[in-house]
């Protein structure tokens, strides 16, 4: 019985578990497909910073990079040069002079400043001061609206004057450069991503001021340089090199067509002016050769209300122009620029802008973004093909009725080709999340709110500034008001701002490694990686010449 009572108890008991795994669950990731490591450089270029295409390929891509710069002067001088009573020989006349300036500086800034392939242009930053003055003049009588041009031209001469010892300061004491080492990757990527996002005004929206042309444009576009070039393998490198060269001929023609066609002779006046090929008056007033020169327009007139309000621009030009040094740095194979190279840029930004004031510039200068998504979207890096386009900007900055010709193209396609090229550098700004800590919340919250705040607060200044450029900020202090709306208008520099704050306060030393700092700090020191000196050293030896401090 007992036997029985044992034999029916085993066959009762419960079967018997195994202890749970010691250790980490196993990472289910690897088996879903594979993981990239973080890239310091890009390797799906053709030719990085050092590297040369052909003399014939580079000369077609420099003319490319001056095609695609030619757009953001175009908008300034049809923005402001009526405002300031000009006419159409007056707008020609500044066109030439941006271009003249463009080129001389970037050639400065690819020889001794960031030696990246950036394209110093026009800024947009300047317009607000610019308005600034332009409003205290219009209770002035003057004889004719030139006269108020030249006067209002003159006065902005010596604000820029004045404005540029800003930036030589702040570079060449090294200011800059100690701010830009509290940065971290965290807060690269959300000021890299606004310095394309902040610009979107200037895409779609003006895209769709002449429709039949602009989405054509955006269109043709990314099929022919993306999808064409896989679907014709013989052309592959000509369309992704050059296919924004054939697409504006394509539109260009459409859109002279239309004009000839008289599609647009009942139109309103507003899209005449961003459709019809015809509207510009450029080639009919512009000089066959016109050499700027300095005090083109007379004596500078210097005023210290307006002074003020250009330093802000000044400084928001700076901002402008570090955001987009990390992008080209991106886009052409370099490694991220050091802080005694950015020092050095801003500081020489700011001598072409004392030259821009003495030659009469209507606005200062900054890194041209268009132009560093021209990198990405050609996947050509190349320093001497940047230094090449100089060689467009100045020669039809002299021969003014050549000039005239491509300045005429509609708006609406240079609008369009802003769409990609914008877009292209605030993935470039994602792209470098990759060397934080992606998945830490505290992260995600700084990057989140300065790209949030980065975008939000610029787009509140720009909605409550009426059309004569007085801004949300109205005190008794004019000065005052102008630095405010200026700096707080520019989506870069609303991004450093918040982002250096809460990155650098927000549990900072508990975080130093998933801020990225260990990758970061040894590209902010100059022999703390040995590609500082083989992509930022001065040429022809002359680092042996200039003084440490100015290196």
């Amino acid at each position: 019985m007992g036997e029985i009572d044992n034999h029916h108890h085993n066959h009762q008991s419960p079967p018997s578990v195994q202890a749970p795994p010691v250790g980490p669950p196993p990472n289910f990731g690897f088996s879903m497909g594979p993981t990239w490591n973080p890239a310091e450089q890009l390797l799906q270029l053709n030719y990085c910073i050092y590297s040369n295409p052909s003399w014939p390929q580079a000369i077609l891509l420099a003319f490319q990079h001056y095609i695609v710069m030619l757009g953001t002067i175009v908008m300034i001088a049809n923005t402001l040069v009526p405002s300031m009573g000009g006419n159409h020989g007056d707008k020609a006349r500044v066109i030439q002079t941006l271009l003249f300036m463009s080129g001389v500086n970037t050639l400065l800034q690819t020889w001794f400043g960031s030696r990246l392939p950036t394209v110093m242009g026009a800024s947009f930053a300047f317009v607000l001061p610019v308005f600034s003055t332009i409003n205290d003049y219009t209770d002035e009588t003057f004889s004719s609206g030139h006269e108020r041009f030249i006067h209002t031209i003159r006065t902005v001469q010596g604000s820029l004057i004045v404005s540029s010892f800003i930036n030589i300061f702040l570079g060449y004491s090294r200011v800059w450069g100690n701010l830009t080492r509290l940065f971290s990757p965290i807060i690269i990527v959300p000021v890299v991503c606004v310095v394309g996002l902040g610009l979107f005004t200037r895409g779609f929206p003006m895209v769709a001021s002449c429709i039949q042309i602009g989405l054509p444009m955006l269109i043709l576009l990314v099929v022919t340089q993306q999808y064409l070039k896989h679907l014709v393998p013989v052309a592959h490198h000509v369309l992704e090199k050059f296919a924004l060269l054939l697409c504006i001929a394509v539109v260009w023609a459409f859109a002279a067509i239309l004009t000839v066609a008289g599609a647009y002779n009942t139109a309103k006046v507003p899209t005449q002016m961003s459709c019809r090929t015809d509207r510009a008056y450029l080639m009919s007033t512009a000089p066959w050769i016109k050499v700027p020169y300095p005090f083109q327009w007379g004596t500078p007139i210097f005023k210290a209300s307006h002074v003020f309000g250009m330093m802000g621009a000044a400084l928001v030009s700076s901002a402008e122009s570090t955001g987009t040094f990390f992008a080209a740095a991106r886009l052409s194979g370099a490694t991220p620029p050091p802080a005694h190279v950015l020092s050095r840029s801003i500081g020489l930004q700011g001598i072409s802008m004392l030259i821009e004031g003495l030659f009469g510039s209507v606005v200062g200068t900054t890194a041209s973004v268009e132009n560093v998504g021209l990198l990405g979207l050609t996947h050509i890096g190349s320093r001497r093909v940047v230094q090449i386009s100089c060689a467009f900007m100045i020669f039809f900055a002299i021969f003014g009725k050549f000039g005239a010709f491509f300045a005429s193209i509609p708006v609406s396609i240079f609008a369009a080709i802003y769409c990609v090229l914008y877009g292209i550098v605030a993935a470039v700004g994602i792209s470098m999340i990759q060397f934080a800590n992606s998945n830490s919340m505290r992260n995600m919250y700084v990057f989140g709110l300065a790209l949030f705040l980065g975008i939000s607060i610029p787009q509140y200044f720009v909605m409550n500034s009426a059309p004569d450029g007085h801004g949300p900020v109205r005190t008794n202090a004019g000065w005052f008001n102008d630095i405010l709306n200026t700096i707080f208008s520019s989506p870069p520099t609303v991004a450093i701002i918040v982002g250096t704050i809460l990155d650098n306060t927000l549990e900072a030393k508990h975080a130093v490694t998933d801020r990225g700092l260990p990758w970061w700090v040894p590209f902010q020191v100059r022999k703390g990686d040995v590609r500082n000196e083989e992509f930022y050293r001065f040429p022809l030896r002359l680092t042996e010449y200039i003084p440490s401090r100015f290196r």
